[in-house]
């Protein structure tokens, strides 16, 4: 065997399996899946892992007896190569929902997903009892302009109904060429009315970072998923704002439907908004599944508070930056509680044109807690609600300035408007989005509290 430091080990933080996006994945190795040829060996476990038992012969002659029983008298002829395929992947499938084995086809796939260039839709998709349910829709794409959501199931595709036995072919027709069309057949969470939808597959190339300002001196930064340049597109495009507009008060990091992605950039993203720290830490049987990532000295927002906005949907590396930023104390967060993916997957890869993904790790948040099927719980929970600005009929008289004969301010400057308060732009705001306008009267209290002499 060789020895451990020469596996070529490609770490993936999924969270459920990717149809039509940029996936959730993460990986610590310079070099994508597609890209590694050489067959692999399996390094040797560490001294703590246990010896493993030997296959039983019983269980190797039952296996030969229903390889032959399907060849001879399944309804239809299988070749050996598809029965030995379907062997693999119903191996890998029965350890967990992450573990899978990987053909030419998905190789390519995952080598497209951590570029975040892709044709499709736009939705990441968790297969849950022979079904396809919605994680969740990435901003800009096809399926969030049809108003696809998170928890969303999809019931048909292209009028055919989605069963267990069906469940592979319908995923793979999901893909398809620029400008094809797609019927789905989509139920909304608690919900049995099925809503039809007529989508268009593009070829989309989607920008992980947005930052811009909510108010003066507010910034709010929003990452869709984590690619290869998310941490550099977010230093360049923050610095960018701060030189233009000054020095944050406070941000809002939304990691809202955030599916993950690349553990090295929700590494980076982390480590631009810690001066000092662990990030995470993985461990496994395997040595080289033993890991831990450290911040570096240098806050990008050089410790303006800061606000993580998560949902059911903040999932895998995402759920990543949340912890490390919660332990840490260099955030607060607010919403509901993440997905609570919290294991590791290692590409291994069998000859150029084969691989298998396997579970090999959990990662644990800088106080060493495993968030796996628990998720991280906010500071501050938040309801998934929709808010209407309430009726009021006219009011005449709403201050002193209303009333006849009002003495006149002395220090009053000519055409100041003493209603703009900012309670306009917080309804506004409120209106489209609940969670953020919270968020942000929180950070405003969170910096009212921090002098401007005790930033760093």
């Amino acid at each position: 065997m060789h020895p451990t430091s020469r596996l070529p080990l490609v770490l993936l933080l999924t969270a459920p399996l990717v149809l039509m996006a940029p996936s959730s994945r993460a990986q610590v190795a310079p070099a994508s899946a597609a890209s590694v040829a050489p067959p692999v060996d399996l390094p040797a476990a560490s001294s703590s892992a246990s010896v493993p038992s030997a296959v039983d012969l019983d269980d190797i002659r039952n296996f030969s007896r229903v390889y032959e029983v399907v060849r001879q008298a399944y309804v239809e002829k299988v070749d050996d190569k598809t029965l030995m395929k379907a062997a693999i992947t119903g191996m890998l499938a029965g350890l967990d929902p992450h573990s899978e084995y990987l053909d030419k086809e998905g190789l390519t796939q995952l080598d497209e997903d951590t570029t975040g260039e892709y044709s499709g839709l736009g939705i990441e998709v968790l297969q849950v009892d022979g079904g396809l349910r919605i994680v969740s829709p990435i901003d800009d794409t096809p399926a969030a302009r049809a108003g696809i959501k998170p928890g969303d199931s999809i019931v048909k595709i292209n009028g055919s109904l989605i069963d267990a036995q069906n469940v592979d072919d319908m995923f793979r027709q999901l893909r398809g060429k620029p400008g094809s069309k797609i019927e789905l057949t989509i139920a909304h969470a608690n919900s049995d009315k099925l809503i039809d939808l007529q989508l268009v597959r593009e070829s989309i190339s989607v920008s992980s970072i947005k930052v811009r300002e909510l108010e003066p001196g507010y910034v709010y930064i929003r990452i869709t998923q984590f690619q290869a340049d998310t941490a550099s597109d977010l230093e360049s495009k923050l610095a960018a704002l701060i030189k233009k507009n000054g020095a944050a008060k406070g941000a809002v990091l939304d990691l809202r439907n955030n599916p993950g992605g690349l553990l090295t950039a929700a590494v980076g993203v982390s480590d631009d908004f810690l001066d000092s720290g662990t990030i995470v830490t993985t461990r496994g049987r395997l040595q080289d599944s033993n890991m831990s990532f450290k911040a570096h000295p240098g806050d990008q927002l050089n410790a303006a508070p800061l606000i993580v906005l998560t949902n059911n949907g903040t999932a895998s590396a995402a759920e990543i930056v949340a912890g490390a930023l919660k332990d840490n104390h260099r955030a607060l967060t607010m919403g509901q509680r993440t997905f609570g993916k919290g294991v590791v997957q290692t590409v291994l890869p069998l000859d150029a044109d084969h691989a298998v993904k396997i579970t090999t790790a959990r990662y644990y948040t800088p106080n060493g807690t495993s968030i796996q099927a628990e998720g991280i719980k906010p500071d501050i929970a938040l309801a998934e609600l929709t808010v209407n600005k309430a009726d009021s009929g006219p009011v005449l008289i709403s201050s002193e300035a209303d009333l006849p004969n009002h003495l006149a301010n002395e220090n009053a400057k000519a055409g100041t408007d003493i209603n703009a308060d900012g309670s306009a732009a917080d309804a506004k705001l409120a209106t489209s989005d609940y969670a953020l306008s919270q968020a942000l009267n929180v950070l405003k209290g969170m910096a009212l509290r921090q002098p401007a002499a005790d930033r760093r």
